[in-house]
């Protein structure tokens, strides 16, 4: 006797025998709609942690965008309620404006400020002077308190009655000119610039140390006059083969223009480090 497909089979003397490809058939569909319920129920869940994170980033970008807090933003006090006092001491600041840097001018416009000593390699140092791309040798020097004695013409007489101290004098040469520099000294500016403004005559040119004698005799040569805080500076420039000058020897001038601008600089030079120097001590 036998039944419909999957059932159990009868063999000899009435013993049941299990339908084996039956029952091998009914454990495989089981283990597949096991697999789909697991698969199913991992996208439930899936589903599920996305939207408590999309409720929490909606209900964190509510509380004003800040992902550090939950407070609201009417929870926080207002300014009125902040403390207004602070353990913190404030920064002052002074009112009195400081003093403001010394005047190189004014240390080199009064004897009795300026202190510094006046030598001649305090004007004229070295043995060669370069200005730009020239270059001078340094002749004979000459320093006196006679100033009179180192002029020629009206300006000894000028010097000696506004008071001039001493006088102190460098010869430079190039190329066949040469150029005689002088510095007469002076307690006062009011002194220095009077004398420049009388001038008359000149400076004596200054030969010696492989300069012949020049702007002597006669010839003609050409003279500056100038003047810086107590100093009234002058020179006097030449052909050394005794040539007179003309507006056309642009050599002389340069040397002459050159000297008078060493010397504006050497007596400003020397303004600038005693100012230097005061303002370091008033601060020290």
């Amino acid at each position: 006797m036998s039944f419909g497909q999957g059932g159990p089979s009868w063999g000899p003397g009435g013993n049941q025998t299990p339908d084996w490809a039956a029952l091998a058939e009914a454990s495989a569909a089981r283990s597949r709609r096991k697999k789909w319920l697991l698969i199913g129920g991992g996208a439930l869940a899936t589903a599920a942690v996305a939207a408590i994170v999309a409720t929490a980033v909606i209900s964190t970008n509510n509380n004003g965008g800040s992902t550090g807090s939950d407070t609201n933003a009417s929870q926080l006090p207002g300014p009125a309620d902040l403390p207004t006092d602070s353990a913190e001491p404030e920064p002052s600041f002074s009112t009195v404006a400081p003093p403001p840097p010394p005047d190189p001018k004014d240390y080199v416009s009064d004897v009795k400020k300026d202190k510094a000593p006046l030598t001649i390699d305090s004007f004229y140092p070295g043995k060669k002077l370069t200005m730009g791309d020239r270059g001078y040798t340094k002749g004979a020097t000459h320093r006196t308190t006679n100033c009179a004695a180192t002029t020629q013409g009206a300006l000894g007489s000028i010097l000696m009655n506004n008071g001039c101290d001493q006088v102190i004098r460098a010869t430079y040469s190039r190329a066949g000119v040469a150029v005689t520099v002088g510095v007469a000294v002076f307690e006062t500016e009011a002194q220095a610039k009077k004398s420049a403004q009388q001038a008359s005559g000149g400076l004596a040119s200054l030969s010696g140390a492989g300069v012949p004698t020049f702007c002597r005799g006669g010839s003609i040569c050409r003279r500056t006059t100038n003047w810086y805080g107590r100093y009234a500076y002058f020179t006097i420039g030449g052909f050394t083969n005794g040539k007179n000058v003309t507006k056309a020897d642009k050599n002389v001038f340069t040397v002459g223009d050159d000297l008078r601008n060493f010397t504006f600089r050497q007596i400003r030079h020397r303004g600038e480090v005693q100012a230097s120097a005061a303002a370091t001590a008033s601060t020290g």
